[in-house]
């Protein structure tokens, strides 16, 4: 199982020091915590994608190329890459890039995002947002799969014999999220594809999570692709520790009543009960965390947010530390002692896709649905 950290870049001021960083600082501080999750034994780390204040990373691959370049192991992803607002194009060539540079240490996932006047910005009508969702990445499976491409949609103008430059590692695309809170048409589209489904739960209550990876998981089932346990899921997740739960919530109370997303709202114990936010021990938050098994089953990727909320980063590389060398090691070995030999325990990676297109394997995961031949 792949554990990690997601970033989504925020500009938040300390609420202890009232000091705010520079979105300069802000950027390095991203690349120092995907450095120390590749330090401490994660397997992932994964930035957003935002165009608007108060959040930095508006380049996903450029920074990502940036990681690849200071690391050897970790596997580089995105928590959203707006494939509303990109065009397609851009994201084919922009991904097959970042894959040569990284070594093959990409995937992606996709997502509409959550500020409505991005899509204006972009020449985009956000009443068009599923819509929009559906064509483009329909588009940007065959840019990857084909190298001439004769296409012609709603949302962009044609393309006569079109081929995107460069191609793919090895002519293989990165693995592929499809990461959505409450749409069922866009756990439907990871479904028909037979690609991963990200629900980024850390907002929501274990019963709607539950409900949306059910929806894919079935209809992952229904296109055939495998069994429903057989589905590749991603959750996210948000902990906060320290060595005793007490301290850990003296620690962490002041940023959650404070931060821009939580304040005002319920109190950090309503919060904590509801959503799978654990502001507490070690063994707390092993402990938590194995019931997101028992909520939507056994699963293939697991990111913590672990940087918002204006945490100053020293605290943060300190929670990675403790996530890396006391908890995920943990939660490893009793996520596979739970899990059917016959469910996947990762998801698919550039060097597993490869070595089944090698040996010619028709295992459901690499398969593209029929449809789309």
């Amino acid at each position: 199982m792949q554990f990690g950290i997601f970033s989504v870049g925020d500009v938040t001021k300390n609420p202890v020091t009232g000091q705010t960083p520079s979105e300069h600082e802000r950027i390095n501080a991203m690349t120092q915590i995907a450095l120390k999750a590749e330090e401490v034994g994660l397997d992932v780390f994964a930035t957003g994608e935002h165009h608007n204040e108060p959040f930095v990373p508006s380049s996903p691959t450029t920074h990502l190329g940036y990681i690849a370049a200071k690391t050897k192991k970790l596997q580089l992803s995105t928590s959203t890459t707006l494939i509303t607002t990109n065009d397609p194009v851009k994201i084919a060539e922009d991904y097959s890039f970042l894959q040569h540079l990284a070594d093959g240490r990409v995937d992606l996932m996709m997502g509409r995002g959550n500020f409505g006047p991005v899509y204006p910005w972009f020449g985009k009508d956000i009443t068009q947002g599923i819509p929009l969702a559906l064509e483009n990445y329909e588009l940007l499976r065959r840019l990857w799969r084909e190298k001439d491409v004769n296409w012609q949609g709603k949302f962009r103008t044609p393309l006569q014999g079109f081929t995107a430059t460069p191609r793919p590692l090895d002519d293989v695309a990165p693995f592929v999220w499809h990461g959505s809170i409450r749409s069922v048409e866009i756990a439907d589209q990871a479904a028909f594809y037979g690609d991963g489904f990200f629900h980024n739960n850390i907002f929501w209550n274990k019963e709607h999570t539950a409900k949306m990876v059910q929806i894919y998981r079935k209809r992952f089932e229904q296109y055939g692709h495998g069994q429903a346990d057989q589905a590749i899921v991603g959750l996210g997740g948000q902990t906060f520790i320290a060595d005793t739960e007490a301290e850990a919530k003296k620690q962490f109370r002041p940023f959650f009543d404070n931060a821009p997303v939580y304040g005002g709202g319920p109190s950090l114990e309503q919060f904590t009960e509801m959503t799978p936010l654990t502001v507490g021990t070690v063994e707390q938050v092993i402990d938590r965390t194995m019931q997101f098994a028992d909520w939507v089953g056994d699963y293939q990727r697991q990111l913590f947010l672990v940087d918002h909320a204006g945490l100053p980063l020293e605290v943060v590389l300190n929670q990675i530390e403790i996530l890396g060398t006391q908890v995920v090691p943990e939660l490893r070995r009793r996520m596979e002692e739970r899990r059917p030999d016959h469910v996947p325990s990762d998801p698919p990676t550039h060097s597993s896709l490869v070595a089944a297109r090698e040996a010619g394997e028709q295992n459901p995961h690499f398969q593209i649905h029929p449809a789309q031949h």
